[in-house]
C-alpha cells in the first residue's frame, strides 16, 4: 500500500477596531528585528484562473493539489515534482536520488521543475523543504537552494508569484507539535530559509502559504470544542496500515484544510461557502466534516491568511500586529 505523500492565546489581535480571536501563535506577535520577515508588498488578486507548479515531498501530497482545483471554482491547472521527505537540493542536484520518485511522479500531473519554470509558464510557484527543517538548514543547504530555485522561476518569468509552503514537524516531536509550528515559523521558514533569498532584495520576493498555521489553528479550535464534527488533531492525520496514527502525513481532512489555506493565498478570496465535497486523486468521494463544520474550517484558515502580511493578501494589511500575549 502507498501512502500518501511527504512530507494562541485566543485573544489579541484589534482589527479595525473590533477584538478578533486569533488562533494562538506567537508568528502573529512579531519581536524585535522580525519585521523585516513580513515586510513585503501586498500583491493584487490574480485575474482569473491560475497555473501552479508544486516543487516538494509527501506533505505536498496527492490529494492537495486536487482538492485547490475543485475549491478554486475556474480552470486551475497545476504540475507537480515530489518525492518521500526530498530536500530541495535533491531537486535541483541530478546526483541525488529522490526517493519513491517513479511511484509519485507521471505525467501529465509530473513535470520536469526546471524545464517547467524555464519555461516560464506558470502563474505561481510553490516550493517546501523537507523537515526536519533544521537539518535542512544545517546538512542540505536549503537557503542556497531555495534561492536558486527561486532565481530560476524569476528568469524564466519576472511575472510568476514566488511562495514557500510553511509546513510543519511530527506529532510526536519532543518539543511538541504546537510549539514548533508557533516558534519555527519566524525562526526556520521565514528566517533561516528565506536569508539567503531576502538578502539578495530580489524585486519579486517570496510570499507565505501557511500551512501549518492553518493546521494549528484549526487544532485549537477542534480541542476547545469549537469545530462540530471536529474535536482532536489526530483527525487531520492518516492512519498507517496496522491502524496506528501516521505521525506526519495528513488525511484527507487534513488536506482540505491546506487546500483552503493554498486557495486562499493564491486567490485572495475567503473559503467560506467553498465546497466541502471534494473527489480526491484516487478518484473517490470525500466530505470535509458538515456544513457547518466544513464553514468554521473555512473561516479560520481565512483569518490566518489575513492576519499574516506574508501571505501579500491584501485584507492581511487592515489588522494590526500586538506585541503583547
Amino acid at each position: 500500500m502507498i501512502r500518501r505523500l511527504l512530507n494562541l492565546p485566543r485573544r489579541g489581535l484589534i482589527a479595525l477596531g473590533a477584538l478578533v480571536p486569533i488562533g494562538a501563535v506567537g508568528v502573529w506577535l512579531l519581536g524585535p528585528g522580525q519585521s523585516t520577515l513580513n515586510d513585503v508588498p501586498a500583491l493584487a488578486p490574480p485575474d482569473g484562473a491560475m497555473r501552479v507548479y508544486h516543487l516538494g515531498h509527501s506533505l505536498v501530497g496527492a490529494d492537495m493539489p486536487v482538492m485547490l482545483a475543485q475549491l478554486s471554482g475556474v480552470e486551475h491547472r497545476f504540475n507537480v515534482q515530489r518525492g518521500s521527505g526530498t530536500s530541495l537540493r535533491a531537486h535541483w542536484e541530478d546526483s541525488e536520488p529522490i526517493l519513491d520518485f517513479d511511484m509519485v511522479n507521471a505525467p501529465p500531473v509530473w513535470r520536469d521543475p526546471k524545464d517547467a519554470l524555464q519555461a516560464g509558464d506558470y502563474d505561481a510557484v510553490i516550493f517546501t523543504e523537507m523537515v526536519e527543517l533544521r537539518d535542512a538548514l544545517k546538512y542540505f543547504d536549503a537557503a542556497e537552494y531555495l534561492h536558486r530555485w527561486a532565481q530560476l522561476a524569476r528568469r524564466g518569468n519576472p511575472d510568476t508569484r514566488l511562495y514557500i509552503y510553511e509546513t510543519w514537524h511530527r506529532l510526536d516531536d519532543p518539543d511538541g507539535w504546537l510549539t514548533r509550528i508557533d516558534s519555527d515559523l519566524q525562526d526556520l521558514w521565514l528566517g533561516r530559509l528565506l536569508a539567503k533569498d531576502r538578502k539578495s532584495a530580489p524585486p519579486r520576493p517570496l510570499y507565505l502559504i501557511p500551512g501549518g498555521q492553518a493546521l494549528a489553528a484549526v487544532t485549537r479550535a477542534a480541542e476547545a470544542g469549537e469545530i462540530p464534527g471536529l474535536d482532536s488533531r489526530d483527525d487531520l492525520f492518516d492512519r498507517l496500515p496496522d491502524g496506528s496514527l501516521d505521525q506526519i502525513h495528513l488525511s484527507p481532512l487534513g488536506a482540505y484544510v491546506v487546500a483552503l489555506t493554498h486557495y486562499a493565498v493564491l486567490y485572495h478570496q475567503s473559503p467560506e461557502g467553498v465546497p466541502h465535497e471534494v473527489t480526491l486523486a484516487d478518484g473517490s468521494s470525500f466530505t470535509a466534516l458538515d456544513a457547518e463544520g466544513a464553514r468554521q474550517l473555512q473561516a479560520i484558515v481565512w483569518g490566518v491568511v489575513t492576519r499574516l502580511p506574508r501571505t501579500g493578501v491584501q485584507a492581511a494589511s487592515s489588522f494590526a500586529i500586538s506585541e503583547t500575549q
